[in-house]
């Protein structure tokens, strides 16, 4: 089960670089990580034409958690080593008409094992069109699997994706899911190939439909100020950025989310 997923992670990796690099005419620079346990991860970055900033990052690490993460972490009280794997990406447009877009999809194994992740869309322009063709789309593939699935985890997904200090969302939502295991890995695994299938089919027809349309100063003003909203989000609150930190992760491929360069009013 673990080959699988890691095995999965890494395929959905070199199908997400190759459409971007398509797109894009630049190449992402990787760079392999050794994790302070055991393991790593590779990072893929990119600075291109289309994607100001990107980054599609992959790793499988083990190790042990500390005395305050087993309280956490199930499956971790008795026993505190741990086994993940992962997918994390994040694009950040130059065009204000494409939205930034993440991603992420885990296994963890602990004396539990369970898949986590979930993707989010933060436009700065008016989306409204595509953000119901969105959320019609990513429900119709949340109901193939269980039709509980996408009212759950889309309510997870507004609520954790949520500026308390500013009472306002970080986009438009997407679905959030954590702890997934139904005691039916083959099913489990299943939605998780298809989230990430979603998500890569999503990336290419948004960049597709918007990478030509023409935008204004005004435009870029506004990309750079939800941008700024983009970090206070994932320095304040991000469960992976505090897991990958405390846990001995790459620092650079854990803050690889955050833009080039941002704004505040």
């Amino acid at each position: 089960m673990k080959d699988r997923a890691k095995d999965w992670f890494e395929e959905l990796r070199n199908r997400l670089v190759a459409t971007i690099e398509q797109h894009d005419g630049s190449k992402f620079e990787k760079k392999h990580w050794k994790h302070s346990g055991r393991g790593g991860g590779m990072m893929s970055i990119m600075k291109g034409n289309i994607i100001e900033k990107g980054g599609v990052n992959i790793s499988t690490v083990s190790g042990k958690f500390s005395e305050k993460m087993q309280q956490r972490i199930p499956g971790s009280k008795e026993d505190p080593r741990y086994w993940a794997t992962g997918i994390s990406v994040v694009l950040h447009p130059v065009n204000p008409n494409i939205p930034s877009m993440h991603f992420n999809t885990r296994y963890l194994v602990t004396q539990k094992n369970w898949f986590g992740g979930g993707m989010d869309i933060t436009p700065c322009l008016e989306f409204e069109v595509e953000k119901k063709d969105f959320h019609k789309d990513l429900k119709s593939m949340c109901d193939r699997h269980d039709k509980s699935y996408y009212p759950q985890y889309k309510k997870w997904c507004d609520e954790y994706f949520y500026l308390k200090h500013r009472k306002e969302p970080r986009g438009i939502g997407g679905i959030f899911f954590d702890y997934l295991n139904n005691d039916n890995f083959e099913n489990d695994f299943l939605f998780v190939r298809e989230v990430g299938s979603f998500f890569h089919t999503y990336v290419d027809k948004i960049i597709t439909l918007n990478k030509d349309k023409n935008w204004t100063n005004k435009d870029r003003e506004l990309q750079l100020i939800k941008r700024g909203r983009y970090i206070e989000f994932n320095l304040l609150y991000d469960r992976g950025t505090k897991f990958g930190l405390e846990t001995g992760g790459n620092t650079d491929a854990i803050l690889m989310s955050l833009p080039p360069l941002a704004a505040w009013e």
